[in-house]
């Protein structure tokens, strides 16, 4: 006999993901076990700090707030979303608060149901990890899935994020019985643009605002002395609190509106909180980064760009504290990044002359971690210029050399510290044209000493930023060229790369500096990062897989490549994005680039955390001893 319950469950579940990616089999065995939960308004289901029980929800009816240990709503759930998923791909406390937001019907999945398909539906697990994973290191505790495109959609979360308004204030409102200049005179004392007529519940009637006073009272006929229903625009649109930016700048554009009032309710019968304007959406904005990028592109001085990257700062911040995915922010700060030196470029040659550079093919190639598109806080330049001998310009070396100094100029001005190695563009060493690049290589590649091989795993990872790309390409297909006549190379590069070992001590403690400024730190760099950047580039080279250079896409290309070790390179594109976003946030807490981290600090997330980082390095090390036929080595 059929069960309606569960065919009824099952009707739901099929409309939304990830459901909807299992057979309806899979679908109706989940359904036979789903229980039903009804949450009054304004009820709490769980907790920061709780363990989850082994279920995990999807929203039937209602809705479902998100909070942060401050209050602040992370996410809004209504129908058809699920949330709570933290059994399933971590067992570790719930990192937010969840409650109702009015009367919700949820139903609760076990996930001892759910859990034997994700193994056999991968497409389950990426959308799980790529749209609910509270940052990338609870991936880390499974299987990981991690894709360049699917890490992309946490990120676009950002751009629908709640508009705030101030609910401790009172809003500003006038009555029915009002005048038009007694309105106006609020108006006028708190400087603002609108102003809603409320009836003496303060339940919203209509709204003026000052362009409503300019046509209708100072250009029209109408006294100031009439009442104020008489320009009021009627009824008003409400809403509730907790919309997105955007959806509230949707009903702005559909109604052909600048102004909302925000209710209790959402609706004209409820008490008014307060009004959202065009232009307090703008601001909320102000750190969106289509905003900065253009900012960055009016900028004309590097005071102003610094400005700019200070506003970068607090948006890295923000997607760090809301656990946003790494390589979507890598991504989005490495195109800002990108912007504030395409654009110091632009004001160097403005300042130098234009008509100077316009005959001129260079490059701009960004070095080191803005190469790897891995820099998220301001540490030291690394950057290089490459150029088209032309006999025809006069000087050309020298000009080049006088744009890199205004442009590294602007960059530290900006907050980029000059290296101080001098391994920059206005070092006339790293100023070449493409032939004298090639001779450097060449020189690098087939007599290899200590500094070569230190010179290559800086150079290795250039990215072309501004200016002609060909010149870059030409360099590349060299080196590759080069390195298949000399595999001496790559083999004393994999002796470089187990340089650092995994760093845990005998007794499985942080490897600390046993002196100096830093002792009794850990230094993430060169102990956890390093280690995997140079082992992600040796086998990129290895393998002559050219065009990618950020350390997790390396790794994942890599998966594709080598189907036996995938399993592997996904263990340790997870473990760096944990350790980008480790370091991230104690720079965030010290002021500086993060590198050095006080283990005795950390909590005991982020120390689990960073242990597990680990374990990949060792088991890399020990392919890479292997496959290079290192056999003293380690």
């Amino acid at each position: 006999m059929k069960n309606e319950i569960v065919h009824r469950v099952y009707d739901f579940l099929k409309e939304y993901p990830p459901f909807n990616l299992l057979p309806k089999e899979a679908i109706l065995k989940i359904s036979s076990h789903v229980v039903v939960k009804f949450l009054p308004d304004k009820t709490i289901l769980f907790k920061i700090g709780e363990m989850p029980p082994s279920i995990f929800y999807i929203v039937n009816e209602g809705a479902i707030h998100l909070h942060q240990e401050d209050g602040q709503m992370v996410d809004h759930c209504d129908e058809g979303d699920v949330f709570g998923i933290r059994p399933l791909l971590a067992e570790s406390p719930y990192l937010l608060t969840a409650q109702s937001s009015e009367d919700t019907i949820l139903y609760c999945v076990r996930t001892e149901d759910f859990l034997p398909y994700l193994t056999h539906h991968p497409k389950i697990l990426a959308f799980l990890a790529s749209n609910f994973a509270v940052g990338a290191g609870n991936m880390f505790f499974k299987k990981s899935t991690t894709s360049k495109s699917a890490n992309n959609n946490i990120g676009e979360n950002v751009f629908t994020e709640l508009f705030t308004i101030d609910t401790q204030k009172s809003p500003i409102y006038c009555h029915i019985h009002h005048t038009i200049q007694e309105a106006a005179v609020i108006m006028a004392t708190h400087q603002i643009g609108s102003i809603v007529v409320c009836d003496e519940d303060i339940r919203p009637i209509g709204i003026v605002t000052d362009k409503d006073l300019r046509i209708k009272v100072v250009a029209g006929d109408i006294r100031k002395k009439e009442n104020i229903s008489l320009i009021m625009s009627a009824p008003v649109i409400c809403v509730k609190p907790g919309l997105s930016i955007a959806e509230l700048q949707i009903l702005m554009i559909k109604n052909r509106i600048n102004h909302l009032a925000v209710t209790q309710d959402g609706t004209i019968h409820g008490k008014l909180i307060g009004v959202v304007s065009e232009h307090d959406l703008v601001v909320q904005q102000a750190d969106n980064p289509s905003i900065l990028i253009r900012e960055i592109r009016k900028s004309q001085s590097g005071e102003q760009l610094k400005r700019v990257r200070d506003k970068v700062e607090r948006l890295i911040k923000k997607y760090i504290d809301q656990e946003v995915s790494i390589p979507f922010i890598t991504q989005v700060v490495s195109s800002i990044n990108d912007e504030i030196i395409q654009q110091a470029i632009e004001i160097s040659e403005s300042k130098l002359g234009k008509e100077i550079y316009k005959d001129i093919k260079y490059c701009w190639l960004a070095l080191g971690s803005e190469g790897r598109e891995e820099q998220l806080l301001r540490t030291d330049q690394d950057n290089a210029l490459i150029y088209m001998q032309d006999d025809t310009i006069p000087e050309i070396k020298e000009k080049c050399i006088r744009l890199a100094k205004e442009v590294t100029a602007i960059l530290h001005e900006v907050g980029y510290e000059y290296c101080p190695a001098d391994m920059m563009a206005s070092n006339p060493s790293w100023c070449q044209s493409v032939e004298e690049w090639q001779l450097t290589f060449h020189r690098w590649i087939y007599q290899p000493g200590e500094k070569e091989i230190m010179m290559c795993t800086i150079f290795f990872d250039y990215r072309p930023v501004h200016g002609d790309v060909s010149l870059a390409n030409t360099l590349t297909n060299y080196i590759f060229t080069s390195l298949d006549k000399q595999e001496v190379f790559l083999h004393l590069l994999a002796k470089n790369a187990l340089e650092n070992p995994a760093p845990l001590s005998f007794f499985r403690n942080f490897i600390v500096e046993k002196n100096g400024e830093h002792k009794d730190s850990f230094d993430i760099k060169l102990r956890a990062m390093m280690p995997l950047t140079d082992a992600a580039r040796l086998l990129t080279l290895a393998s002559r897989n050219g065009g990618e250079n950020n350390t997790c896409n390396r790794f994942l290309a890599l998966a594709d490549i080598e189907p036996q070790n995938a399993e592997l390179y996904r263990m340790a594109a997870d473990a760096y994005e944990i350790l980008i976003r480790i370091r991230t946030k104690n720079g965030f807490k010290k002021g500086d680039s993060g590198r050095y981290i006080q283990p005795n600090e950390m909590d005991k997330m982020d120390r689990l955390l960073l242990r597990n980082a680990f374990q990949p390095i060792d088991e890399l090390q020990k392919m890479i001893k292997v496959r290079f036929q290192l056999g003293g080595i380690l």
